[in-house]
Parts: structure tokens; sequence; C-alpha cells
């Protein structure tokens, strides 16, 4: 008769949240603090035993990486329940990020993990351009307004100031790591090279604790009696009947291509 009781739990219980797709700026169909932000705060309430993450994510904005990792951190010390993350097929750059975020970290024998490093990407039109015949022409108040313009030939300056700004990013990123996983990281000249590691590869560099799949490790934790429960994020109403379909196909090509960095 206990589980028909209001208010007293019939079994441990572990609520479960998928963190599926590259992380994007808030709006945008990919990833970000906003589209996940509900699915999370609901997953922490009603006092679950645990809360399990489900990771497949090759990164993206480390704004919103933190700003995730910073979310499940907040949750978990306010209402005193712990994190587990199970990583998929990637969990990589920010993804490893958000990972680095729960208690503890589980990997099946194939996935990939780590890039602690960060990468910025563009391409050069100016020689295009000028074959063409086209002028490009930019007005600015401010020097550095038009840094790194792919219509303009490449700056060394610009390139200089680009570096100075990647550097304090993966800083910020290293500590993230270094304050999440401790002494449990190996002593590894690589660890914050943008390398990545599979599987057990990844567990020896104390980048993950163990490999093991999320249901089997749950029940070897509370027991085979333990209740899941899902909470997914649902795509806005406009966006599933193809109101946004261009914006979506457009978001899809950039997941698959930031996928695609680790062969997948």
């Amino acid at each position: 008769m206990k589980k028909w009781i209001p208010f007293v739990k019939s079994g441990p219980r572990v609520h479960v949240v998928r963190l599926q797709g590259a992380i994007g700026m808030a709006g945008r169909s990919s990833m970000s603090d906003r589209s996940v932000a509900h699915s999370l705060e609901k997953a922490f309430r009603g006092k679950p035993d645990a809360v399990a993450l489900e990771i497949n994510s090759p990164g993206g904005s480390p704004v919103q990486s933190s700003l995730i990792g910073a979310r499940i951190r907040r949750l978990s010390e306010d209402k005193t329940v712990p994190v587990y993350a199970f990583v998929e097929d990637v969990a990589a750059s920010g993804g490893y990020w958000i990972a680095s975020a729960a208690d503890e970290i589980w990997a099946d024998p194939s996935s990939i993990l780590g890039s602690i490093g960060v990468i910025s990407a563009g391409f050069g039109a100016h020689v295009f351009l000028q074959r063409q015949g086209i002028e490009r022409r930019v007005h600015t108040a401010g020097r550095s307004k038009s840094m790194l313009d792919p219509f303009r030939p490449e700056r060394e300056e610009d390139v200089a100031r680009l570096n100075r700004l990647l550097g304090q990013l993966h800083e910020t990123f290293i500590a993230q790591i270094r304050a999440r996983r401790g002494d449990r990281l190996a002593e590894n000249p690589d660890l914050f090279t943008g390398e990545v590691w599979i599987g057990q590869a990844a567990v020896e560099q104390g980048l993950a604790d163990g490999v093991g799949h999320l249901v089997p490790q749950m029940k070897a934790r509370f027991g085979d009696k333990v209740q899941f429960r899902r909470f997914e994020h649902k795509k806005p109403l406009l966006s599933r009947v193809g109101a946004r379909a261009l914006q979506g196909a457009m978001g899809e090509i950039e997941e698959r291509a930031e996928f695609a960095r680790f062969g997948l």
C-alpha cells in the first residue's frame, strides 16, 4: 500500500535527462542553456535519489557549455542530489565541459572523451573577390571592429589578438576540468592539448570514472527496483511543424560538421 500514499517514496528513483547535439547560442536549433533549462530544473524536483545525464555532444559554444554546467552544479548542490554522466558517442570539448559537472562520468568502451581545447575556424575569400573584380568596402569606428574579415587579407595583429582570446578561453576550460576532476586526472602533458581518448583509455587519463552504461550502473548503485523517469527537451511548436525549416536545416548541417571532426 505504501506506493499509493501521497508524498511517500515507493523506491529509489533516478531522473534521466538527455543532452544531445552541438552546443550553440540561445535561440538556435543547437543545445543551449535556455533550451535545456526546463528539463534540468524538472529533473531535480521531487527529491530523486540521483540525476543521470545521457551526453552525446561534440562541443560548441564555450559560454553555453559553462552555463549548462553551472546550472547542473547549482541544482545538484541546492537539492543535494548526486549527478552521474553517461557518455554515448562523444563528450568532447564543450560536451566534456558539461560532463565534468557530474559527480561521476561513465563511458561506453567506444566513447570519445576529451578535446580540452578551443578552436576558431573561418575562411578567406579576398583572392576570389579580386579575381571577380569585386571591391570590399568596410568603414569602422574602432581599429579592431573588422578583425579577421574573411573578405580581406589576414593581418598578423588580428591573428595575435585571436590567439590571446583563445588562450584565455583555454585557461578557463582547463581550470574547470581541474576543479571538477581534481586528483583523478593523470599527469599527462597531452591532457589539455585538445587530444581525445576512447573508453578505457579515457578512464586511465582520469577523464572518466569507469566504463559502464546507465541502467546497469544505476541498478548496481540503487538496487534492481530503481525506477527511471525521463525528462526530454521538446523543440518549439513552430520548429516542429516546419515554420523554421531552413534554420533547422542549417543547424543540422552545423551539427553534423561538429560530429564529423571526431569521425562520427
